[in-house]
């Protein structure tokens, strides 16, 4: 009798970069003039809108953000947690770096770079809160927007589905806790209550009807009806990260304009955790074994951020104008051409990658 196998689900089919998201980099650019503008020449609306809170959530924002995180989370199958054990090496390195080493070593490079390096440089008053924004940012890793990258890299699209509902999963249960932990560490005050408001808002409620707006839309018209709404309603979410990013520069305006140099200063323990993170994973996966097709996405998926997730947090706990949030903007704003340089990195080093043989496998029975 032949054994019937499950058909794992089906991965995303985006193979290249929207004209958003190519020039992501730009937008944000015009967005902090746009913003900075805007919060001259109409500070009273800035302010009015700033003021529209319940329960220390901004409602703009918090609409924003649903609008922003929604339609990536609909291109995730929680039904690829399946597909784990065909690639645990690698599931396992990209576990580590997520959890175990890029949050704490972002942790070190905000207290080197903010607190001493920079120090001298910066807004006295809002060096706890630079801080915080970092490691809210490290925090989360990236979702949908791994997706594009793999693709680039022309990663194993059932690793980089499975690990990415994977994330997703944990990232549920271990967030909240692992941000207390590092801001204590830190010394930074946050009120529990605040951080578990902004993980059920943004993690948890999200995930849930994403889930089932997904499984209805297949139920009733399979993957080229779910294909078809995803490219309807994705650039939804740019345009919503683009409109959330000209109100916080409304209200980073005045301190951007007075130090400029700023942006600079937060971009450089972010840069440095990147190419740390995405290089260790890529190392670690290749002593362990695993093929360049799964390396790749594992180091993508260790270096890139949910930056939605951290601006959206970084907002509810600190406010528009912390310097929490500018933090985390600072990562949406280098986000694409840091990641497009990995991209390069990875795919260019496939042959140093394959000189060592990969370790031979037992089958999975």
């Amino acid at each position: 009798m032949s054994q019937v196998t499950a058909k794992p689900p089906a991965p995303p089919s985006k193979t290249s970069l929207h004209v958003f998201e190519r020039y992501l980099t730009l937008w944000v650019v015009l967005c902090i003039g746009v913003g900075i503008m805007v919060g001259q020449l109409f500070p009273r609306a800035v302010q009015a809108i700033g003021s529209l809170e319940v329960a220390k959530v901004n409602l703009p924002v918090g609409v924003l953000i649903w609008v922003m995180i929604i339609p990536m989370l609909l291109k995730i199958d929680l039904g690829a947690l399946g597909q784990i054990r065909q690639h645990v090496r690698g599931i396992g390195v990209t576990l580590l770096i997520n959890w175990a080493v890029k949050p704490f070593s972002m942790a070190l490079l905000a207290w080197l770079f903010i607190r001493h390096v920079f120090a001298p440089y910066l807004p006295a008053h809002q060096l706890d809160s630079y801080v915080a924004g970092l490691i809210l940012l490290a925090a989360a890793p990236c979702t949908a927007m791994v997706f594009v990258w793999s693709r680039l890299t022309n990663g194993n699209p059932y690793f980089t589905l499975s690990q990415v509902a994977l994330n997703d999963t944990i990232m549920i249960f271990a967030f909240a806790p692992i941000v207390a932990l590092l801001l204590g560490i830190s010394s930074i005050t946050v009120p529990w209550e605040t951080l578990l408001t902004s993980v059920a808002m943004y993690i948890v409620l999200p995930v849930v009807l994403a889930q089932l707006i997904r499984a209805r839309v297949l139920s009733r018209g399979g993957q080229g009806a779910l294909e078809r709404l995803l490219a309807r309603i994705s650039p939804w979410s740019i345009t919503a990260l683009l409109l959330t990013l000209v109100l916080l520069f409304a209200f980073q305006g005045e301190q951007i304009l007075r130090q400029p140099l700023i942006i600079g200063m937060l971009a450089v323990p972010i840069l440095i955790q990147v190419f740390f993170n995405s290089g260790l994973a890529y190392i670690l996966n290749r002593a362990v074994g695993e093929s360049h097709d799964v390396a790749c996405p594992s180091a993508l998926i260790g270096a890139s951020n949910f930056f939605e997730l951290a601006v959206a947090t970084a907002i509810s706990i600190f406010g528009f104008e912390s310097g929490a949030a500018l933090a985390t903007v600072v990562g949406v704003l280098i986000e694409v051409p840091v990641m497009l340089l990995v991209v390069m990195l990875v795919n260019r080093s496939k042959g140093w990658y394959e000189a060592r043989p990969a370790k031979v496998r037992a089958p999975i029975s």
